[in-house]
């Protein structure tokens, strides 16, 4: 977003940037105006925002953070720390460091033609700030945060099931504020919602403002009730690793740590392998399916790795990443830091022959599969050499089952699956998800636990057009 004013001869150009990071479906901002710069929720890997102030030539003087996160370490300290920026978090958060403490209606003046206004809006957690960005004009825009979302608005549960109805009311008054302090003009910059599971519900949109909002905002076209009802109601599992995020940022999170991993050779890989450890292969799930090392876990990088492996695998435990190349282990690397993983204990790069140490036996392959296969299968028509199906095992989410799902199978979402192995049904299971990510990671669990398994690496949208039978959403 570019905003100019003129006056007199002298030209001011205010520039909000955004710094996606899609993996976790957040944003991050750098708002400024030539000279100096604010910063809200930076992620842990702050190298991005000092690459792209450098690039833009300005000063970061302000650091903001609407809220302690939830789904990532922040940046934020160690950003303000770099920088000698003043870190501004809301004054009512208990945390173990030194910040500028705001409150509601505190105004921050960034520079002579740019500042901001804290908003006090309570609803994805009790203290939750937005800021309103004010140029020589007026209002630009509003960073949100995990308040007002683009079509939706930030989840209520995160600070636990006993407090969700009582922020949700929350959640609903602060979007009003929101709506009736700024002008339909007014831009919205949100952290989540865009595959963040802090959001209540996901959006597609790339941009909104507060005239957009109040169309598409059930926020702002339902009443307070009727907000809280289909709200709570929507909710669905949030990341394991959330239960650690908030507790980190509280105490301050130090600098990341990128420095390379310690490299296994194929002897270590073997013996992290029998100790049951979680050794991650970042490749794509079609290479992993066409040969693997034996004992590993699918979660591709071509994926959201960084939220099914942080979610599944036990906190603590050692990780071990399995790369092409140095760069693969890199930027997963990158990710898991993000959300608290901080150092793998171990990474290989190559293919999977050079981690099987030559030993052809330790080597292992996936049956992969199509809905139209297990619709063949089902009425009784020869499939290629696929296995037959005595189980079709669903990963998906426990939203997505509701809203229909195929006859006969047997639910078990993803991030339960660890330790629900013993409750997949005996004999040859077939397991899909949307689109195939999930069931990879779930096929190489249940192979790694001896099972036999086929990967339908499928869309779930073309199960019903391949012939295959689906219930009616659950009420």
């Amino acid at each position: 977003m570019t905003t100019t004013h003129e006056g007199g001869e002298t030209m001011t150009t205010i520039h909000v940037e955004v710094v996606e990071t899609s993996s976790l479906g957040d944003r991050s901002y750098l708002a400024h105006d030539g000279r100096v710069a604010l910063v809200v929720d930076p992620q842990r890997d702050i190298d991005r925002i000092l690459a792209l102030a450098g690039r833009l030539g300005v000063r970061i003087t302000h650091v903001a953070e609407t809220h302690l996160h939830n789904d990532y370490v922040s940046g934020g300290l160690a950003l303000a720390r770099l920088t000698g920026a003043a870190y501004l978090v809301a004054g009512a958060d208990t945390v173990g460091f030194e910040r500028l403490p705001v409150a509601d209606g505190d105004e921050i003046t960034l520079s002579d033609t740019m500042r901001v206004q804290a908003v006090a809006t309570p609803g994805h957690t009790f203290h939750h700030l937005s800021y309103i960005l004010t140029g020589p004009d007026g209002p630009e825009g509003v960073f949100t945060g995990g308040s007002l979302l683009f079509g939706t608005t930030g989840r209520t549960d995160l600070l636990g099931a006993e407090h969700a109805h009582t922020l949700a009311h929350h959640q609903h008054a602060s979007a009003r504020r929101l709506a009736d302090l700024l002008p339909d003009g007014a831009h919205i910059w949100p952290t989540h919602g865009f595959g963040s599971f802090c959001s209540a519900t996901q959006s597609d949109a790339p941009a909104s403002t507060i005239g957009r909002e109040r169309q598409a905002n059930a926020a702002l076209r339902l009443e307070a009730d009727d907000f809280v009802s289909q709200t709570l109601a929507g909710l669905d599992a949030y990341p394991a690793y959330y239960a650690h995020m908030g507790a980190r940022n509280g105490g301050g999170a130090d600098l990341i740590d990128l420095t390379p991993v310690r490299a296994a050779d194929a002897a270590q890989l073997r013996e992290r392998i029998e100790a049951g450890e979680w050794v991650v292969d970042l490749r794509s799930r079609k290479a992993f399916a066409t040969r693997h090392l034996a004992g590993t876990l699918s979660f591709g990088l071509d994926g959201p790795m960084s939220t099914w492996l942080g979610w599944m695998a036990p906190w603590g435990a050692p990780i071990t990443l399995l790369g092409e190349s140095a760069e693969q282990v890199v930027a997963a690397q990158r990710e898991l830091a993000r959300i608290g993983i901080d150092r793998p204990a171990a990474a290989a790069t190559g293919t999977p022959e050079q981690w099987a140490g030559g030993e052809q036996a330790r080597l292992a392959e996936l049956t992969v599969a199509a809905f139209t296969d297990l619709a063949a299968a089902r009425a009784g028509r020869t499939v290629r050499d696929l296995p037959a199906p005595d189980v079709v095992l669903d990963v998906r989410m426990t939203n997505e089952w509701r809203a229909g799902h195929l006859d006969g199978a047997v639910h078990i979402p993803l991030p339960d699956l660890p330790h629900r192995l013993a409750d997949v049904p005996d004999g040859t299971v077939w397991v899909h998800c949307g689109s195939g990510y999930r069931a990879a990671a779930a096929t190489s669990l249940l192979q790694r636990a001896g099972r036999t398994v086929v990967h339908i690496d499928d869309a779930y949208a073309d199960a019903a057009g391949a012939g295959l039978t689906i219930t009616a959403p659950e009420n």
